[in-house]
Protein backbone atom coordinates (compact mmCIF):
# COMPACT_ATOMS: atom_id res chain seq x y z
CA UNK A 1 0.00 0.00 0.00
CA UNK A 2 0.83 3.38 -0.76
CA UNK A 3 1.27 4.28 3.26
CA UNK A 4 3.96 1.75 3.68
CA UNK A 5 6.27 3.17 0.83
CA UNK A 6 9.14 4.66 2.07
CA UNK A 7 8.92 8.50 1.41
CA UNK A 8 11.53 10.06 -1.14
CA UNK A 9 14.74 10.54 0.17
CA UNK A 10 18.59 9.94 -0.91
CA UNK A 11 20.84 9.60 2.62
CA UNK A 12 23.51 9.68 0.56
CA UNK A 13 23.05 12.90 -0.57
CA UNK A 14 22.30 14.42 3.04
CA UNK A 15 25.88 13.05 4.23
CA UNK A 16 27.43 14.78 0.65
CA UNK A 17 26.47 17.19 1.79
CA UNK A 18 27.37 17.89 5.36
CA UNK A 19 30.89 16.27 4.25
CA UNK A 20 30.93 19.13 2.14
CA UNK A 21 30.08 21.40 4.37
CA UNK A 22 32.61 19.90 7.30
CA UNK A 23 35.51 19.66 4.72
CA UNK A 24 35.09 23.32 3.94
CA UNK A 25 33.23 25.73 6.07
CA UNK A 26 32.58 27.97 3.37
CA UNK A 27 30.14 25.62 1.56
CA UNK A 28 27.32 26.23 4.08
CA UNK A 29 27.35 29.79 2.55
CA UNK A 30 26.74 28.23 -1.02
CA UNK A 31 23.60 25.78 0.29
CA UNK A 32 22.24 27.93 3.34
CA UNK A 33 19.64 29.38 0.72
CA UNK A 34 18.89 25.91 -1.09
CA UNK A 35 18.60 23.70 2.26
CA UNK A 36 16.45 24.13 5.52
CA UNK A 37 17.05 21.89 8.22
CA UNK A 38 13.29 20.52 7.45
CA UNK A 39 14.69 19.52 4.26
CA UNK A 40 16.70 16.60 5.07
CA UNK A 41 14.85 12.94 6.14
CA UNK A 42 17.34 11.26 8.72
CA UNK A 43 17.07 13.07 11.89
CA UNK A 44 20.82 12.94 13.05
CA UNK A 45 21.95 14.95 9.30
CA UNK A 46 18.94 17.02 10.15
CA UNK A 47 20.50 18.04 13.79
CA UNK A 48 23.84 18.26 12.08
CA UNK A 49 23.53 20.47 9.43
CA UNK A 50 21.16 22.61 12.41
CA UNK A 51 24.54 23.01 14.37
CA UNK A 52 26.40 24.10 11.46
CA UNK A 53 23.67 27.00 10.64
CA UNK A 54 24.03 27.57 14.31
CA UNK A 55 27.81 27.91 14.21
CA UNK A 56 27.54 29.93 11.02
CA UNK A 57 25.00 32.32 12.56
CA UNK A 58 27.35 33.21 15.42
CA UNK A 59 30.13 33.59 12.65
CA UNK A 60 32.23 30.63 14.30
CA UNK A 61 34.48 28.70 11.98
CA UNK A 62 31.94 25.47 10.41
CA UNK A 63 34.36 22.44 11.09
CA UNK A 64 34.21 18.72 12.27
CA UNK A 65 35.53 19.53 15.79
CA UNK A 66 33.31 23.01 15.88
CA UNK A 67 30.21 21.04 14.83
CA UNK A 68 30.83 18.30 17.36
CA UNK A 69 30.99 21.14 20.20
CA UNK A 70 28.07 22.30 19.22
CA UNK A 71 26.18 19.21 19.26
CA UNK A 72 27.53 18.47 22.46
CA UNK A 73 26.01 21.54 24.06
CA UNK A 74 22.85 20.82 22.66
CA UNK A 75 23.42 17.03 23.92
CA UNK A 76 22.89 15.38 20.37
CA UNK A 77 26.13 14.12 19.89
CA UNK A 78 25.62 10.94 20.90
CA UNK A 79 22.46 9.86 19.75
CA UNK A 80 23.45 11.01 16.28
CA UNK A 81 26.33 9.19 16.32
CA UNK A 82 29.11 10.64 18.17
CA UNK A 83 33.08 11.93 16.46
CA UNK A 84 32.78 8.63 14.53
CA UNK A 85 29.84 10.02 12.35
CA UNK A 86 30.89 13.41 11.68
CA UNK A 87 34.17 11.38 10.37
CA UNK A 88 32.73 9.05 8.37
CA UNK A 89 31.05 12.21 6.72
CA UNK A 90 34.25 14.26 6.40
CA UNK A 91 35.37 10.73 4.45
CA UNK A 92 32.43 10.47 2.35
CA UNK A 93 32.98 13.58 0.01
CA UNK A 94 36.68 14.27 -0.95
CA UNK A 95 36.00 18.01 -1.82
CA UNK A 96 33.33 20.76 -1.83
CA UNK A 97 33.08 21.41 -5.38
CA UNK A 98 29.68 19.86 -5.92
CA UNK A 99 27.80 21.21 -2.87
CA UNK A 100 25.10 22.69 -4.36
CA UNK A 101 24.41 19.59 -6.69
CA UNK A 102 24.20 17.34 -3.51
CA UNK A 103 22.23 19.94 -1.68
CA UNK A 104 19.87 20.07 -5.07
CA UNK A 105 19.56 16.54 -4.80
CA UNK A 106 18.28 16.56 -0.59
CA UNK A 107 16.16 19.78 -1.93
CA UNK A 108 14.03 17.79 -4.50
CA UNK A 109 13.61 14.43 -2.17
CA UNK A 110 12.63 16.86 0.17
CA UNK A 111 9.71 19.03 -1.91
CA UNK A 112 8.48 15.10 -2.77
CA UNK A 113 7.85 14.48 0.45
CA UNK A 114 6.42 17.47 1.24
CA UNK A 115 4.14 16.38 -1.82
CA UNK A 116 3.49 12.97 -0.74
CA UNK A 117 2.49 14.54 2.64
CA UNK A 118 0.17 17.01 0.98
CA UNK A 119 -1.77 13.82 -0.79
CA UNK A 120 -2.27 12.70 2.56
CA UNK A 121 -3.85 15.79 3.62
CA UNK A 122 -5.81 15.96 0.38
CA UNK A 123 -6.85 12.56 0.60
CA UNK A 124 -8.13 13.66 4.64
CA UNK A 125 -10.10 16.73 2.95
CA UNK A 126 -12.07 14.42 0.91
CA UNK A 127 -13.27 11.92 3.13
CA UNK A 128 -14.63 14.75 5.77
CA UNK A 129 -18.26 14.15 6.00
CA UNK A 130 -19.18 17.68 6.08
CA UNK A 131 -16.99 19.51 4.13
CA UNK A 132 -17.89 22.19 2.05
CA UNK A 133 -16.90 21.20 -1.54
CA UNK A 134 -15.70 24.61 -3.13
CA UNK A 135 -13.72 25.66 0.78
CA UNK A 136 -12.10 22.27 0.31
CA UNK A 137 -11.07 22.34 -3.06
CA UNK A 138 -9.80 25.74 -2.22
CA UNK A 139 -7.56 24.08 1.06
CA UNK A 140 -6.56 21.73 -1.28
CA UNK A 141 -5.36 24.08 -4.07
CA UNK A 142 -3.23 26.18 -0.95
CA UNK A 143 -1.74 23.08 0.26
CA UNK A 144 -0.09 22.14 -3.48
CA UNK A 145 0.53 26.19 -3.84
CA UNK A 146 2.73 26.38 -0.82
CA UNK A 147 4.88 23.39 -1.88
CA UNK A 148 5.48 24.72 -5.29
CA UNK A 149 6.14 28.54 -3.99
CA UNK A 150 8.76 27.35 -1.11
CA UNK A 151 10.93 25.95 -3.27
CA UNK A 152 10.95 29.55 -5.36
CA UNK A 153 14.57 30.91 -4.18
CA UNK A 154 16.20 34.29 -5.02
CA UNK A 155 19.73 35.01 -4.72
CA UNK A 156 22.26 37.35 -6.05
CA UNK A 157 23.21 37.05 -9.85
CA UNK A 158 25.97 38.65 -12.22
CA UNK A 159 24.54 41.90 -13.52
CA UNK A 160 25.77 40.30 -16.73
CA UNK A 161 23.01 37.84 -16.55
CA UNK A 162 20.37 40.23 -15.54
CA UNK A 163 21.15 42.28 -18.73
CA UNK A 164 21.33 39.14 -20.77
CA UNK A 165 17.68 38.42 -20.20
CA UNK A 166 16.64 41.93 -20.49
CA UNK A 167 17.70 41.40 -24.42
CA UNK A 168 16.47 38.41 -24.86
CA UNK A 169 13.25 39.15 -23.68
CA UNK A 170 13.65 42.57 -25.81
CA UNK A 171 13.48 40.52 -28.61
CA UNK A 172 10.37 38.52 -27.97
CA UNK A 173 8.42 41.48 -26.57
CA UNK A 174 7.17 42.92 -30.09
CA UNK A 175 6.17 39.24 -31.33
CA UNK A 176 3.48 37.16 -30.58
CA UNK A 177 5.28 33.83 -30.68
CA UNK A 178 6.33 34.49 -26.98
CA UNK A 179 3.95 36.13 -24.58
CA UNK A 180 5.31 34.58 -21.64
CA UNK A 181 7.67 37.03 -20.85
CA UNK A 182 6.92 40.15 -22.67
CA UNK A 183 4.53 42.89 -22.04
CA UNK A 184 1.15 42.62 -22.69
CA UNK A 185 -0.27 45.36 -25.24
CA UNK A 186 -3.41 47.52 -23.95
CA UNK A 187 -4.09 48.19 -27.89
CA UNK A 188 -4.33 52.08 -26.57
CA UNK A 189 -1.19 53.21 -28.63
CA UNK A 190 -0.33 56.03 -26.95
CA UNK A 191 -0.88 54.54 -23.81
CA UNK A 192 1.17 51.88 -24.52
CA UNK A 193 4.07 54.44 -25.69
CA UNK A 194 3.94 55.52 -22.45
CA UNK A 195 3.47 52.46 -19.86
CA UNK A 196 5.66 50.06 -22.55
CA UNK A 197 2.63 47.98 -22.37
CA UNK A 198 1.13 45.99 -19.03
CA UNK A 199 3.73 45.01 -17.41
CA UNK A 200 4.40 41.58 -15.96
CA UNK A 201 4.06 41.05 -12.37
CA UNK A 202 3.18 45.01 -12.31
CA UNK A 203 -0.15 45.99 -10.41
CA UNK A 204 -1.91 48.71 -11.99
CA UNK A 205 -4.78 50.61 -10.41
CA UNK A 206 -7.37 52.22 -13.02
CA UNK A 207 -9.69 54.78 -10.86
CA UNK A 208 -12.35 56.88 -11.44
CA UNK A 209 -15.70 58.01 -9.99
CA UNK A 210 -18.27 56.12 -11.14
CA UNK A 211 -19.91 56.04 -14.46
CA UNK A 212 -16.82 57.23 -16.26
CA UNK A 213 -15.72 53.64 -17.72
CA UNK A 214 -13.76 51.80 -15.77
CA UNK A 215 -15.47 48.77 -16.71
CA UNK A 216 -15.48 49.74 -20.30
CA UNK A 217 -11.80 50.59 -20.92
CA UNK A 218 -10.70 47.42 -18.69
CA UNK A 219 -13.21 44.99 -20.91
CA UNK A 220 -11.93 46.61 -23.83
CA UNK A 221 -8.06 46.02 -22.60
CA UNK A 222 -9.00 42.53 -22.21
CA UNK A 223 -10.60 42.82 -26.10
CA UNK A 224 -7.32 43.73 -27.76
CA UNK A 225 -4.98 41.94 -25.44
CA UNK A 226 -6.87 38.31 -26.40
CA UNK A 227 -7.02 39.64 -30.16
CA UNK A 228 -3.39 39.47 -29.57
CA UNK A 229 -3.01 35.65 -28.31
CA UNK A 230 -3.10 37.06 -24.84
CA UNK A 231 -5.41 34.63 -22.25
CA UNK A 232 -7.07 36.83 -20.49
CA UNK A 233 -9.09 36.09 -16.62
CA UNK A 234 -11.47 38.92 -15.26
CA UNK A 235 -12.70 38.96 -12.04
CA UNK A 236 -16.11 41.35 -11.86
CA UNK A 237 -17.42 41.47 -8.56
CA UNK A 238 -19.87 43.97 -10.25
CA UNK A 239 -21.59 43.16 -12.95
CA UNK A 240 -23.01 39.97 -14.37
CA UNK A 241 -20.99 38.33 -16.82
CA UNK A 242 -23.81 38.46 -19.07
CA UNK A 243 -23.59 42.48 -18.73
CA UNK A 244 -19.89 42.36 -19.87
CA UNK A 245 -20.67 40.08 -22.62
CA UNK A 246 -23.50 42.47 -23.90
CA UNK A 247 -20.99 45.33 -23.57
CA UNK A 248 -18.12 43.50 -25.47
CA UNK A 249 -21.10 42.84 -27.66
CA UNK A 250 -21.92 46.59 -28.64
CA UNK A 251 -18.60 47.32 -28.84
CA UNK A 252 -17.22 44.59 -31.32
CA UNK A 253 -20.71 44.92 -33.58
CA UNK A 254 -20.98 48.94 -32.77
CA UNK A 255 -24.77 48.57 -32.01
CA UNK A 256 -26.27 50.56 -29.55
CA UNK A 257 -26.00 48.73 -26.21
CA UNK A 258 -29.40 49.96 -24.89
CA UNK A 259 -31.15 48.96 -28.38
CA UNK A 260 -28.93 45.58 -28.40
CA UNK A 261 -30.25 44.76 -24.28
CA UNK A 262 -33.70 45.17 -25.52
CA UNK A 263 -33.15 43.56 -28.72
CA UNK A 264 -34.66 46.31 -31.15
CA UNK A 265 -32.40 45.40 -34.55
CA UNK A 266 -32.27 46.27 -37.78
CA UNK A 267 -31.70 43.30 -39.81
CA UNK A 268 -27.96 44.85 -40.68
CA UNK A 269 -26.98 45.11 -36.99
CA UNK A 270 -28.36 41.79 -36.09
CA UNK A 271 -26.02 40.54 -38.93
CA UNK A 272 -23.40 42.59 -37.34
CA UNK A 273 -24.44 41.05 -33.95
CA UNK A 274 -23.88 37.26 -35.19
CA UNK A 275 -20.66 37.75 -36.87
CA UNK A 276 -19.13 39.54 -33.45
CA UNK A 277 -20.50 36.84 -30.94
CA UNK A 278 -18.25 34.24 -33.74
CA UNK A 279 -15.05 36.53 -33.48
CA UNK A 280 -15.25 37.09 -29.83
CA UNK A 281 -16.31 33.66 -29.05
CA UNK A 282 -12.98 32.34 -30.36
CA UNK A 283 -10.76 34.60 -27.33
CA UNK A 284 -9.59 33.70 -24.78
CA UNK A 285 -11.29 35.45 -22.15
CA UNK A 286 -12.49 33.48 -18.92
CA UNK A 287 -14.83 36.13 -16.89
CA UNK A 288 -15.58 35.00 -13.06
CA UNK A 289 -18.37 37.17 -11.73
CA UNK A 290 -19.12 35.42 -8.72
CA UNK A 291 -20.09 38.45 -5.80
CA UNK A 292 -18.12 39.45 -2.64
CA UNK A 293 -15.10 37.61 -2.91
CA UNK A 294 -12.67 36.92 -0.43
CA UNK A 295 -9.21 37.28 -1.94
CA UNK A 296 -8.08 34.22 -0.90
CA UNK A 297 -11.12 32.86 -3.00
CA UNK A 298 -9.22 35.25 -6.07
CA UNK A 299 -5.75 33.94 -5.90
CA UNK A 300 -6.78 30.24 -5.69
CA UNK A 301 -8.88 30.87 -8.64
CA UNK A 302 -6.53 32.62 -10.55
CA UNK A 303 -3.87 29.79 -9.39
CA UNK A 304 -6.13 27.76 -11.13
CA UNK A 305 -6.86 29.18 -14.66
CA UNK A 306 -3.42 29.82 -14.96
CA UNK A 307 -2.57 25.93 -14.30
CA UNK A 308 -5.05 24.80 -16.42
CA UNK A 309 -4.96 27.01 -19.68
CA UNK A 310 -2.30 29.41 -19.19
CA UNK A 311 -2.51 33.04 -18.12
CA UNK A 312 -1.36 36.68 -19.49
CA UNK A 313 -3.72 39.11 -17.69
CA UNK A 314 -5.80 39.60 -14.86
CA UNK A 315 -8.38 42.23 -14.26
CA UNK A 316 -9.81 42.77 -10.94
CA UNK A 317 -13.51 44.79 -10.97
CA UNK A 318 -13.17 46.11 -8.18
CA UNK A 319 -10.88 46.30 -5.64
CA UNK A 320 -13.65 47.53 -2.86
CA UNK A 321 -15.50 45.28 -3.51
CA UNK A 322 -13.14 42.68 -2.21
CA UNK A 323 -13.72 41.15 1.10
CA UNK A 324 -11.17 40.75 3.53
CA UNK A 325 -9.46 37.30 5.31
CA UNK A 326 -9.42 38.31 8.46
CA UNK A 327 -12.89 40.02 8.84
CA UNK A 328 -11.18 43.08 9.99
CA UNK A 329 -13.69 45.96 11.47
CA UNK A 330 -11.03 48.53 10.03
CA UNK A 331 -11.29 48.76 6.40
CA UNK A 332 -8.53 50.45 5.90
CA UNK A 333 -6.20 47.74 7.47
CA UNK A 334 -8.14 45.15 5.27
CA UNK A 335 -8.01 47.15 2.18
CA UNK A 336 -4.15 47.05 2.98
CA UNK A 337 -3.89 43.94 3.34
CA UNK A 338 -6.05 42.98 -0.05
CA UNK A 339 -4.00 45.61 -2.06
CA UNK A 340 -0.67 43.78 -0.70
CA UNK A 341 -2.18 40.84 -1.70
CA UNK A 342 -2.96 41.44 -5.41
CA UNK A 343 0.87 42.76 -5.82
CA UNK A 344 1.53 39.19 -4.37
CA UNK A 345 -0.22 37.66 -6.74
CA UNK A 346 0.61 39.27 -9.82
CA UNK A 347 4.10 38.67 -8.76
CA UNK A 348 3.22 34.84 -8.16
CA UNK A 349 1.65 34.30 -11.63
CA UNK A 350 4.25 36.76 -13.35
CA UNK A 351 1.35 38.91 -15.04
CA UNK A 352 0.22 41.93 -15.13
CA UNK A 353 -2.98 42.78 -12.60
CA UNK A 354 -5.47 45.06 -13.65
CA UNK A 355 -7.50 46.09 -10.51
CA UNK A 356 -10.45 49.00 -10.98
CA UNK A 357 -10.72 51.27 -8.10
CA UNK A 358 -13.38 53.87 -7.21
CA UNK A 359 -12.01 57.25 -6.15
CA UNK A 360 -13.10 58.82 -2.69
CA UNK A 361 -16.27 61.82 -3.00
CA UNK A 362 -13.00 64.24 -2.14
CA UNK A 363 -12.55 64.99 -6.05
CA UNK A 364 -15.75 66.34 -6.45
CA UNK A 365 -15.25 68.91 -3.96
CA UNK A 366 -12.58 70.36 -5.77
CA UNK A 367 -13.08 73.19 -8.56
CA UNK A 368 -11.29 71.54 -11.15
CA UNK A 369 -12.64 67.47 -9.76
CA UNK A 370 -9.12 66.42 -11.28
CA UNK A 371 -8.23 63.55 -9.25
CA UNK A 372 -4.91 62.92 -7.29
CA UNK A 373 -3.30 59.81 -5.21
CA UNK A 374 -4.88 61.19 -2.16
CA UNK A 375 -8.00 60.16 -3.89
CA UNK A 376 -7.83 56.44 -3.66
CA UNK A 377 -10.52 55.65 -2.06
CA UNK A 378 -10.43 53.44 1.59
CA UNK A 379 -6.19 53.55 2.01
CA UNK A 380 -2.97 54.72 1.08
CA UNK A 381 -2.07 51.28 0.87
CA UNK A 382 -3.30 51.44 -2.75
CA UNK A 383 -1.02 53.88 -4.11
CA UNK A 384 1.66 52.55 -2.20
CA UNK A 385 1.52 48.78 -3.37
CA UNK A 386 0.80 49.87 -7.00
CA UNK A 387 3.05 49.76 -9.85
CA UNK A 388 1.28 52.08 -12.10
CA UNK A 389 -1.88 54.56 -11.14
CA UNK A 390 -4.02 55.74 -14.09
CA UNK A 391 -7.16 57.61 -13.86
CA UNK A 392 -10.39 58.54 -15.38
CA UNK A 393 -11.18 61.83 -16.31
CA UNK A 394 -13.63 62.73 -18.54
CA UNK A 395 -15.47 67.20 -18.47
CA UNK A 396 -18.16 66.20 -20.84
CA UNK A 397 -19.32 64.11 -17.29
CA UNK A 398 -18.91 67.28 -15.64
CA UNK A 399 -19.93 69.90 -17.64
CA UNK A 400 -22.89 70.18 -20.23
CA UNK A 401 -22.01 71.97 -23.38
CA UNK A 402 -23.70 75.39 -22.39
CA UNK A 403 -21.57 75.48 -19.32
CA UNK A 404 -18.38 74.62 -20.97
CA UNK A 405 -19.19 77.30 -23.35
CA UNK A 406 -19.94 80.02 -20.60
CA UNK A 407 -16.44 78.67 -19.19
CA UNK A 408 -14.36 78.00 -21.91
CA UNK A 409 -15.80 80.30 -24.71
CA UNK A 410 -12.53 79.91 -26.76
CA UNK A 411 -11.98 75.95 -26.01
CA UNK A 412 -14.27 73.69 -28.24
CA UNK A 413 -16.60 71.12 -25.81
CA UNK A 414 -14.25 68.07 -25.17
CA UNK A 415 -17.35 65.86 -25.97
CA UNK A 416 -16.80 61.73 -25.85
CA UNK A 417 -13.07 62.84 -24.79
CA UNK A 418 -11.13 60.74 -21.72
CA UNK A 419 -7.96 61.89 -20.54
CA UNK A 420 -6.24 58.80 -18.90
CA UNK A 421 -3.86 60.47 -16.29
CA UNK A 422 -1.27 58.26 -15.20
CA UNK A 423 -0.39 59.71 -12.03
CA UNK A 424 2.55 57.26 -10.69
CA UNK A 425 4.21 54.87 -12.68
CA UNK A 426 7.04 53.26 -10.75
CA UNK A 427 9.01 52.50 -13.61
CA UNK A 428 8.55 54.96 -16.02
CA UNK A 429 7.50 58.85 -16.83
CA UNK A 430 4.21 59.89 -15.65
CA UNK A 431 1.73 62.17 -18.52
CA UNK A 432 -1.92 62.52 -19.59
CA UNK A 433 -3.18 60.72 -23.05
CA UNK A 434 -6.58 61.25 -24.38
CA UNK A 435 -8.72 58.89 -25.78
CA UNK A 436 -12.22 58.62 -27.51
CA UNK A 437 -15.22 57.51 -25.70
CA UNK A 438 -18.09 56.27 -27.78
CA UNK A 439 -20.28 55.84 -24.92
CA UNK A 440 -23.70 54.12 -26.73
CA UNK A 441 -21.06 51.75 -28.04
CA UNK A 442 -19.36 51.00 -24.75
CA UNK A 443 -16.00 50.70 -26.36
CA UNK A 444 -13.06 53.52 -25.96
CA UNK A 445 -10.62 54.12 -29.31
CA UNK A 446 -7.29 55.53 -29.98
CA UNK A 447 -7.62 59.39 -30.18
CA UNK A 448 -5.58 59.72 -33.34
CA UNK A 449 -7.54 57.08 -35.45
CA UNK A 450 -11.44 57.37 -33.67
CA UNK A 451 -13.94 57.12 -36.03
CA UNK A 452 -17.29 59.93 -35.75
CA UNK A 453 -19.74 59.51 -33.42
Amino acid sequence: MLQDRIPPHDEAAEEAVLGSVLVDGEAISRVIALLKPEDFYRERNRWTYEACLALFQRGVSVDQVSVAHELGNQGRLDPSGGPAFLSHLVASVPTSVYAEHYAGIVSRTSTLRSLVRAAGEIASLGYGQDADVDETLRQAEDLLFRIRSRRETRDFVPLREVLDQYLEDSATAHTTADLSRGPVQSGFLDLDRLMGGLQRSDLFILAARPSLGKSTLAMNVVRNAAQHGAICGVFSLEMSREQLALRMLSGEAEVDSHRLRMNLLTERESQRVIDSVGALSDLPIYIDDTPLQTIVEIRSKARRLSLERGLDLLVVDYIQLIQGISRNPNRVQEMTEISRSLKGLARDLHVPLLALSQLSRAVEQRPNHRPQLSDLRDSGSIEQDADVVAFIFREDALFSEEEWERANPSQPYPKNVAEIIVAKHRNGPLGNRNLFFREQFSRFENFASRTPA
